[in-house]
């Protein structure tokens, strides 16, 4: 039987040869006996896991050899809080600038204020959150302890498709990226980028597992109050491991890793073909909301999410209809369910639809999802 296609933002669809895979060793991996639940952090076993998997990220995301690459616990609304606690000491008011462009960098900009002086330099709440502020209008301090920025933003659906060279804005800081929600999807240009985080759940496995990627001589500077827990460089001076680590979800990102290098399209392999792909699957879903007269999506063009497509129907006054009761809405959505087309509601705080189109989609998951947004159309 074929497995529906999963639209849901997070925890989210993944490889189905990965979860086949981690069915078949779910009571004996390798002929050791025992699953990965089920063994020491601390032996042979994990230790394995743990070194594969951080190989293979840094190869996959070209991650230069001045980063550590470290897991962690508590998913990327906590490194909200680690961020400043760990970086906000590098300046002697513990400055921090945040760019807020949708839901999640506004929540970033909201708890680091609990640890530092926040300045937001950019914020594109008054358009709704359809737009990024040109980088030449943002108001950053010469030299704040860092930059924050959420590289994409799944509940409005707003994407960085370039980051931004700080230097060239006359900022010395280093810039830190939330990139939970297209991690692995696209290059980083890690010269432009002092610290990466972002949980695991929407592309690349199952929720409970963080990724830390920072520059090591961000390392050092955290504040008194800052767990020792949640201090990086005691992370990377322990190799992720200065607590147990979330074994299961590392062992099922390692197996995410792997399928990812071995993705090919055409000529390109691994991160490159999974942009080609991601590429494909926006254009074609895009393309069909703007050629329609029913759907609509707000976002400027010049920044629309590959990963995450937030649109609306249109009422018969030809507004979006944002309340998710409207009956428009809930035939949608009924009929999208008896289709195989599963979480398509859009998040709470914007209503309407969303659609995540993440690495482990297929095309023919956009293409059914194409189809019947045309066949509702018609029967509108």
């Amino acid at each position: 039987m074929a497995r529906p296609f999963n639209f849901s933002a997070g925890p989210a669809t993944m490889p189905e040869a990965v979860l086949r895979q981690a069915a078949a060793e779910m009571l004996d991996w390798h002929g050791c006996g025992m699953g990965v639940m089920e063994m020491s952090h601390r032996g042979r076993e994990f230790g394995e896991i743990l070194e594969q998997a951080q190989a293979d990220l840094r190869a996959l995301l070209a991650i230069p050899d001045h980063f550590k690459v470290l897991f962690s616990q508590g998913g990327a609304l906590a490194h909200n809080a680690m961020v400043p606690l760990n970086l906000a000491g590098r300046h002697p008011q513990r400055a921090v600038d945040v760019v807020v462009t949708g839901a999640w960098s506004q929540k970033s900009a909201q708890e680091a204020r609990r640890y530092a002086d926040v300045q937001v330099a950019a914020s594109g709440a008054d358009g709704g959150y359809t737009a990024i502020p040109d980088p030449a209008t943002w108001r950053l301090r010469a030299n704040p302890a860092y930059v924050h920025l959420c590289s994409n933003e799944t509940i409005h659906g707003v994407e960085f498709h370039q980051l931004p060279d700080l230097a060239a804005l006359g900022c010395d800081a280093p810039l830190v990226i939330d990139f939970s929600s297209h991690v692995l999807s696209r290059p980083i240009d890690w010269r432009r980028v002092g610290l990466a985080f972002g949980g695991a759940q929407k592309n690349i496995g199952p929720a409970g597992l963080t990724l830390i990627i920072v520059r090591e001589d961000l390392l050092g500077h955290a504040l008194p109050i800052c767990p020792t827990v949640f201090d990086y460089r005691v992370l990377a001076e322990q190799q992720s491991m200065a607590n147990t680590p979330p074994t299961w979800a590392i062992y099922v990102a390692g197996l995410v890793f792997q399928w990812v290098a071995a993705q090919r399209e055409g000529e390109l392999t691994g991160v490159a073909a999974m942009e080609a792909r991601a590429i494909a699957r926006a254009r074609l879903l895009y393309e069909a909301i703007d050629g329609s007269q029913l759907y609509v999506n707000l976002v400027d063009p010049a920044c629309r999410s590959r990963m995450n497509m937030p649109f609306f129907l249109r009422g018969d006054d030809g507004r979006p209809l944002k309340d998710p009761a409207h009956p428009r809405n809930a035939a949608f959505l009924r009929g999208a369910q008896q289709r195989g087309l599963l979480q398509l509601k859009g998040h709470k705080s914007v209503g309407g639809m969303r659609a995540s189109l993440y690495n482990a989609m297929p095309i023919e998951g956009v293409q059914a999802l194409v189809e019947y947004l045309r066949e509702f159309e018609r029967s509108a």
